[in-house]
């Protein structure tokens, strides 16, 4: 029997061992895609206790606590105290198993505070104790957290409207030896549909001095924002789409349902996709300028539960995995910005596992020259970062496209310690393509091995966002 978590973690033949311990373990971190604060960062904050750190705005564990049957006020209540929230979390995890959870919270135990206990009730007292002994240490400040997990480049997700103050003062620093770069993301101009659009056009127009009247203002205020980010270093957008469409009729149409919505109109189903199709080709033309790389997320459905919105709000552990069926209006959008000379890099995450096969097929349809993988089968997303949904993610990918393209894994995180979740991928691809060498059906090639491997955890990122450039 393996020891749980020991140094060949998950690595169940001898040539995963070797990919792993020699290819893939020093290398350094590109995080490309997370929700971590860079004031955070500037400030180098300090946690005062583990679960501040821990279960401060962590929906994977609020949610993992509330199967147990837990009070909210143990989760995410003022009626508690952090100790007593820790409690909880520590005796719901042992009921976990099979959970990435598990996996996560030992390896970052193991990692950032040299603790071996595994977390359970009877051990939270002690590994309470011993984390916040630790957490006094310089290594455990952000920036310590970020230095000892070897990260090279974070890139952060961005309003339009914001001035990105704390990017500049960050790149101002020069005792910051990683960079940190803003990720455009404007889905509060994208959702015209939603009862706060006026109000946010305003708060745009506020910041780029623009007055917003018409789809050509909104065009401009997007357009000098999109500039401004370029100068601050960012690589990427992120869109997130409940699903994916296309219904070009034009920005005549568009307008109108611009002008609708600012007055308050309710809009249809038609009028939404319209504007929406509209402003995509938009930004499409935008980010291809610029060389940036669009990120899509699509097929979640959030925020399910009306009482428990109506209590805290969104990204709170009320979502799921949506079921649209989106391969026609994919295909119809990346046809309709290839067309206009406005398809982009793009990056596809469908948080529905089904989808993967249908992903990896359409990006072939749209591969071109001058990149290797211009089109991107986002790494295994939210709900499928676990072990089967990484291995499933890569599988499809490798049968239906070219595994040795793809730009990896991110934390998609808004926690400092969740970059050991690129070790836990790193481990994962070891094995599936140690698996593959000792069941023969791939060479034992170390050396086009070692070029696969660190291509995918990092310099294919390097490379596709120009960071080895910046």
């Amino acid at each position: 029997m393996k020891p749980f978590l020991d140094e060949d973690f998950l690595l169940l033949t001898d040539t995963a061992k070797r990919l792993y311990h020699e290819a893939a373990e020093g290398l350094p971190i590109i995080d490309y895609h997370c929700h971590i604060s860079p004031k955070e960062i500037f400030e180098n904050r300090r946690f005062d206790n583990i679960a501040q750190v821990w279960l401060g705005g962590d929906h994977y564990k609020w949610r993992l606590i509330r199967a147990c049957g837990i009070d909210e006020k143990y989760i995410t209540g003022t009626r508690s105290s952090d100790r007593e929230k820790f409690q909880k979390f520590a005796e719901a995890l042992p009921l976990a198993i099979g959970n990435p959870m598990i996996h996560w919270t030992q390896l970052e135990l193991k990692r950032y505070f040299g603790c071996s206990l595994f977390l359970s009730g009877e051990t939270a007292e002690e590994i309470w104790n011993l984390c916040n002994r630790k957490l006094k240490e310089d290594s455990l400040s952000v920036r310590g957290i970020i230095r000892t997990s070897n990260v090279e480049v974070i890139a952060t997700t961005d309003d339009p409207a914001d001035d990105l103050s704390w990017h500049q003062k960050i790149s101002g620093d020069a005792s910051c030896a990683f960079k940190v770069v803003p990720s455009f993301r404007p889905d509060k101009a994208i959702r015209v549909e939603k009862p706060e659009f006026a109000a946010y056009i305003r708060t745009l127009s506020q910041a780029h001095g623009i007055e917003i009247r018409t789809l050509a203002d909104l065009f401009a205020a997007l357009e000098k924002s999109i500039a401004f980010f370029d100068s601050m270093g960012c690589r990427a957008s992120d869109h997130a789409l409940e699903y994916v469409f296309c219904r070009n009729e034009g920005a005549e149409k568009a307008d109108a349902v611009f002008q609708k919505a600012l007055a308050g109109g309710e809009l249809t189903v038609e009028e939404i996709e319209a504007y929406k199709t509209a402003l995509l080709l938009f930004l499409g033309k935008q980010y291809v300028k610029y060389d940036w790389a669009m990120q899509i997320h699509y097929n979640a459905l959030r925020n399910n539960r009306t009482s428990l919105y109506g209590l805290l709000g969104p990204d709170t552990g009320n979502d799921c995995m949506g079921s649209y069926a989106c391969a026609e209006g994919l295909i119809r959008l990346l046809d309709a910005m290839d067309s206009q000379s406005a398809l982009p890099k793009m990056i596809l995450y469908s948080l529905s596992p089904n989808d993967n096969a249908m992903i990896d097929s359409v990006i072939g349809s749209f591969q071109g020259p001058g990149v290797r993988g211009r089109l991107q089968h986002g790494g295994a997303w939210w709900f499928n970062d676990s072990k089967g949904g990484m291995e499933s993610q890569m599988t499809s990918l490798a049968n239906l496209s070219v595994l040795g393209n793809f730009v990896g894994m991110v934390t998609d995180s808004r926690s400092f310690l969740s970059y050991t979740r690129h070790e836990y991928f790193r481990r994962i691809l070891c094995n599936l393509l140690g698996t593959w060498v000792e069941n023969g059906e791939y060479p034992c090639d170390f050396s086009y091995l070692t070029k696969i491997i660190r291509g995918i955890c990092y310099e294919n990122a390097k490379e596709y966002f120009r960071y080895d450039r910046a």
